[in-house]
């Protein structure tokens, strides 16, 4: 009789720790297969650096990063409407207390804003969310350990001395080439 309340305490925990709130990482994972979607995950040996070369702040930055997940949506002429749902469902999870906003730019017809989870010095991810009323949006999901604001400047200047392996965007190539 102990082993059967042991276990009913066990599952009862197990469920109530199930979080049913909705997060990008669910979205993404719902959606990577949505024919409507292009996903793609690109991995840290993209950038293709010459370590060596890299001041010890761009270093840092490298080494918190570990991979980055897009998912973007092609608004055409067919599938205006569900645009527009996706576009609503993203807006409302970037809502949520977990992600706070850095910045946002742009207009009512189009527009960027970044986000973070996790704290300023320990920044967990960073959500980069990117939207046209006339070509679709695109969310990106930069994973790291341990990533801060200065990290990102300093993984902008990283890219511009690497040599990219573009295979991996090859996915989202196509998409835009599409019409």
């Amino acid at each position: 009789m102990k082993k059967i309340y042991f276990l009913a305490l066990i599952c009862s925990l197990f469920l109530a720790s199930c979080n049913s709130e909705p997060s990008l990482q669910k979205y993404f994972v719902e959606n990577s297969e949505n024919k409507e979607f292009i996903s793609v995950d690109i991995s840290s040996d993209i950038l293709n650096i010459k370590e060596a070369e890299l001041s010890k702040e761009q270093s840092d930055a490298i080494q918190s990063f570990e991979k980055m997940n897009i998912l973007a949506f092609k608004l055409d002429s067919t599938n205006a409407s569900q645009y527009a749902i996706e576009k609503t469902k993203v807006s409302d999870i970037l809502k949520s207390e977990k992600y706070q906003k850095l910045m946002s730019f742009g207009s009512g017809k189009q527009g960027v804003s970044i986000s973070f989870v996790g704290e300023e010095e320990n920044i967990e991810e960073f959500v980069v969310y990117a939207k046209s009323n006339e070509a679709g949006f695109a969310v990106v999901r930069i994973l790291g350990d341990k990533m801060n604001p200065t990290h990102i400047m300093n993984m902008l200047s990283v890219l511009q001395k690497s040599e990219m392996d573009l295979k991996q965007l090859k996915p989202l190539q196509d998409m835009l080439q599409q019409k």
